[in-house]
């Protein structure tokens, strides 16, 4: 019972201090576009918080305009955005709507990978949002964006791979994670395989670990099970970035 009421506290806190996140300062140029939209929008993706997610549409059109420069960035997360507001049309049975959004969503990816500066989210952002939403699309479009993920985790793969092990928890976990559910759902099981295998020799102990194992003993399961985003989003990012800057 203790630790339940721990648990129930943690969670308690947790959803409190997603809930009253500072407003992203804009104009701050000291930080990138992604620690100013990332956490609205996933408070949307996670929570299905509504109104956290307009505001972080909201201050995508404003960095729109007043950091063109990071354009392809900003539009990959829009049309990411757009992508979670399709599939809950789809879920609440709205083809219509749907149709209208999933198609907005996949202009917007093309048109971010099209720009040649301000996209080095890009492939990260899009791989990461179908890797998330595709396997709650309507089945007709569900095989073409698991396409689409791993082609944009292979660029990552290929633009980061060798130097993988250096990089942050976080950053590592996705790329190997995304590589293998990605590989998996798109019937390449000896690719998937091998980055299950380099997931349990490089995130041994980590969040990644329990079910890059289930995968290892049980494949069939991976059919029906998620490796990615174990490690992701939590809130405060922004107000720690900030307290960081302030030093």
């Amino acid at each position: 019972m203790r630790l339940l009421k721990s648990a129930l506290l943690a969670f308690v806190v947790v959803s409190a201090a997603a809930a009253q996140a500072p407003d992203p300062p804009l104009s701050d140029t000291r930080l990138t576009v992604h620690t100013l939209v990332r956490e609205d929008i996933f408070a949307g993706f996670r929570e299905e918080n509504l109104e956290r997610l307009s505001k972080g549409e909201k201050n995508i059109e404003t960095l729109l305009r007043e950091r063109p420069d990071q354009r392809a960035n900003l539009l990959a997360w829009k049309a990411g955005a757009e992508t979670y507001r399709a599939v809950r049309a789809h879920e609440a049975r709205q083809p219509d709507e749907f149709a209208r959004r999933f198609a907005a969503a996949l202009d917007g990816f093309a048109a971010a990978a099209k720009l040649e500066s301000g996209n080095e989210g890009v492939a990260a952002i899009t791989g990461g949002t179908l890797v998330t939403f595709a396997d709650r699309l309507p089945e007709k479009v569900r095989a073409a964006a698991w396409s689409q993920a791993y082609d944009n985790y292979s660029l990552l793969w290929k633009q980061q791979g060798r130097g993988i092990e250096k990089m942050p928890l976080h950053h590592k976990g996705e790329v190997l994670a995304g590589m293998a559910q990605s590989a998996q759902r798109t019937g390449r099981s000896e690719e998937s395989a091998q980055f299950v295998d380099r997931m349990l020799t490089m995130l041994a102990d980590t969040q990644y670990e329990a079910t890059a194992k289930h995968w290892k003993a049980d494949p069939a399961s991976a059919a029906t099970t998620n490796l990615t985003c174990k490690n992701c989003h939590n809130a405060g990012r922004l107000s720690n970035r900030l307290a960081a800057l302030e030093k």
